[in-house]
């Protein structure tokens, strides 16, 4: 296991351009009627797919729009998909995420080629897009759903993450505790279509016009190494 530790200094910079988030909560389709498809995928273990070219990671930071709009910007991300995991509720709808009751979190399972990005790359673009020292809230998305948490797929990526979070609790890099849960996979439930490249499909939407942009521009000129050349 490599241990070398992570790049704060690179993590400060991106802190002083962070910005926080808003509600996701209003969906502006909530009128939308579509059924969720029974689309189930049981991770228990990191896939070996293509040959072992790629590998999933599944990441909760807040509202799942703004999540998958950033990892698509990295180059080694083949695809990210939103959805729920961590919870009780079989096949649980938007609708049920929404109360609050099911104990899922909004997430996003990414699939990477790890030779062009690594784990560690992951992980320094998931605390460094969010806000992981409040609990159950990013920005104005207040509840369970909107938590962040990673949902490690073996071993390495358990041991990768805990040893990340204490490098930046240690060293003060937030004002406050790291809030991040950090749990084992579990069964991931894919989101309703409509929810699925959201940011590419609506670029006019008000949330996407006045949160997302602004974030993705931040989050471009701090990565602009690591920044895919075409969309997946």
């Amino acid at each position: 296991m490599n241990t070398k530790p992570f790049n704060l200094g690179f993590f400060y910079t991106f802190l002083l351009l962070c910005i926080n988030i808003g509600a996701c909560a209003q969906n502006p389709q909530k009128n939308h009627t579509k059924n969720q498809q029974s689309v189930v995928e049981n991770n228990k273990t990191n896939k070996k797919m293509d040959n072992q070219t790629t590998a999933l990671a599944t990441f909760g930071a807040g509202c799942f729009w703004c999540v998958e709009a950033v990892f698509l910007e990295l180059d080694g991300v083949e695809k990210v998909v939103s959805g729920y995991m961590g919870g009780q509720k079989d096949n649980p709808t938007y609708k049920d995420i929404c109360t609050g009751n099911t104990g899922h979190a909004e997430v996003c399972q990414i699939t990477y080629n790890p030779q062009k990005i690594s784990f560690k790359d992951l992980l320094q673009a998931f605390w460094t897009s969010h806000d992981p020292t409040t609990l159950n809230q990013q920005g104005a998305d207040k509840g369970t759903q909107y938590r962040s948490v990673i949902f490690y797929h073996n071993q390495e990526q358990k041991q990768l993450s805990q040893q990340y979070k204490q490098e930046l609790d240690e060293s003060k890099a937030f004002s406050n505790a790291i809030v991040t849960e950090i749990s084992p996979l579990n069964t991931f439930y894919k989101a309703e279509d409509y929810h699925q490249n959201y940011y590419a499909i609506n670029p006019e939407q008000s949330y996407c016009t006045y949160v997302i942009k602004p974030k993705l521009d931040k989050f471009r000129k701090v990565f602009k190494d690591k920044l895919r050349t075409k969309k997946p």
